[in-house]
């Protein structure tokens, strides 16, 4: 099935009682925002996912801004939610953003195969008409376990000492990565030899995810036979090329969790700067 569901499948599986609702709205420069807003109103049944707290690890010198979280104790709080293996999971941003990405990659990362993104988020909830609510659900017991799928990322020296083949995808704007701007870091730039698929092209003049004809022409130029590591400033924005490359079809897609700002956390580490 497509990773991606309308707000009316969702309906349909709320009235079911056959689906864990997760609600991750964010901002990058206010992480709470989100949480402030579904206190305010949220899809019925849905539990909420903080950016830093829960979709991200405990900051260090080295690991990026937004590294891994610790996988047992973000299954116990899954498990609370009433998480298992059987129930899906459909995972939702204001509108098709970052953060529902991140935590639909998560959740695949922690072996949870039955994980979808709400087409439009939020804001396409409310425009369809559905019912909206500031009731937070309780705690509840799921059976879930993690099977954490290693091979899914790829370390600092792996991306440093990556396979000539091995495409590096840079997913920020084309304006930080030719070190044209840089809001967040010390250094400008990307890392050598990255090619740049800022991720929001993956999205329509809409807002709405790109078709799968529309994704195969936006990376027509990759290779499905080679691996491709997708990262970005803090592995936060890859995670929808990350979708989007699977929708296309490629399957050897891997995330640099730490991505830039981890990279730049090595002195020795070079960057380049300009378009390719």
């Amino acid at each position: 099935m497509e990773p991606i569901i309308r707000v009316e499948q969702l309906n349909k599986w709320l009235h079911e009682n056959n689906v864990t609702v997760i609600d991750v709205r964010s901002q990058l420069n206010n992480p709470d925002a989100g949480e402030a807003a579904y206190n305010e109103a949220h899809i019925p049944e849905a539990y909420y996912l903080h950016l830093e707290k829960d979709l991200s690890g405990e900051v260090s010198e080295h690991g990026g801004n937004h590294p891994l979280p610790d996988a047992e104790t973000l299954t116990a709080t899954l498990r609370e939610m009433g998480v298992t293996f059987e129930k899906p999971i459909v995972i939702y941003d204001e509108r098709n953003g970052m953060f529902a990405a991140r935590a639909w990659w998560l959740l695949n990362y922690l072996g949870h195969s039955k994980t979808y993104l709400l087409d439009g988020g939020f804001v396409s909830w409310k425009e369809a008409g559905y019912e909206t609510t500031d009731k937070i659900p309780p705690k509840r017991t799921g059976n879930f376990t993690e099977d954490v799928q290693q091979g899914m990322t790829r370390s600092m020296d792996e991306v440093k000492h990556r396979d000539a083949k091995t495409i590096l995808i840079d997913s920020r704007s084309p304006e930080r990565y030719a070190g044209e701007v840089e809001p967040l870091y010390h250094k400008s730039g990307h890392i050598p030899g990255a090619e740049n698929y800022f991720w929001k092209d993956v999205l329509d003049e809409d807002g709405a995810w790109k078709s799968k004809a529309a994704l195969t022409s936006h990376f027509k130029t990759l290779d499905k036979a080679d691996e491709i590591i997708v990262s970005c400033g803090s592995g936060i924005s890859a995670c929808p090329n990350i979708v989007a490359l699977k929708r296309a079809g490629f399957e050897n897609v891997k995330l640099y969790p730490g991505s830039y700002s981890d990279w730049i956390s090595y002195d020795d580490n070079p960057v380049e700067s300009g378009e390719k």
